[in-house]
């Protein structure tokens, strides 16, 4: 059978309807940095009260951190396996960040283990942070998010003075201002701008 010949006019629409997908397909609600971001900052200040007051054990607040992102990634992991069959269309961009994704979680998981198996914590927290940095730099390049971009080199400047910190109060609050800058201004930034465009193409829908 003969292919199907295209007009000139449809190659155009053919080749605009790509762009809009490209377009949307790159804008972030900003909602996993703000909701990360804010259990991350959260974890580091109750851990800096809980430091005075002596309520708990040290790492308390961060162990319910570690459980509930246990309970969330196995979520994820399982809504995946039975659910991937309502992702349609398989996109670049989001092929790469799966794979980004799942190389940040066993860089991140590697660091964990290493504090808790010899690296000490106010060194340990520094290389989280730099973590961070690296993968809000990532981020902000592929999607070409400027904040994210800015946000990543100061969390790194952050980073570097975390390693000259002379207790772990010190490293908590420096952690919590890294996370507060990189992760969720820049995600409430992203959200701000993704409602905006929403907003902007349901009333073009209803024109």
């Amino acid at each position: 059978m003969e292919e199907k010949q295209i007009s000139e006019h449809e190659s155009l629409l053919l080749i605009q309807q790509m762009i809009q997908t490209a377009k949307k397909e790159q804008k972030d609600d900003g909602k996993g940095w703000i909701i990360w971001g804010w259990m991350l900052f959260l974890a580091s200040v109750l851990t800096v009260i809980n430091l005075h007051f002596k309520w708990f054990s040290t790492f308390f607040f961060w162990n319910v951190f570690g459980v509930i992102t246990i309970v969330a990634m196995a979520y994820q992991s399982i809504r995946y396996l039975f659910f991937k069959h309502t992702d349609k269309v398989k996109t670049y961009t989001k092929d790469l960040f799966q794979k980004l994704n799942t190389g940040f979680f066993i860089c991140l998981m590697f660091i964990i283990v290493a504090i808790n198996t010899g690296i000490v914590p106010i060194k340990g927290f520094p290389l989280l942070i730099n973590l961070y940095a690296f993968w809000i730099l990532i981020y902000g390049s592929a999607l070409n998010f400027r904040p994210s971009i800015i946000a990543a080199y100061v969390t790194w400047g952050i980073g570097f003075v975390s390693l000259f910190a002379a207790s772990f109060e010190q490293v908590m609050l420096l952690h919590s201002a890294a996370v507060l800058i990189g992760y969720i201004i820049p995600g409430h930034i992203a959200n701000n701008e993704f409602r905006k465009l929403h907003k902007r193409n349901k009333a073009l829908e209803s024109v």
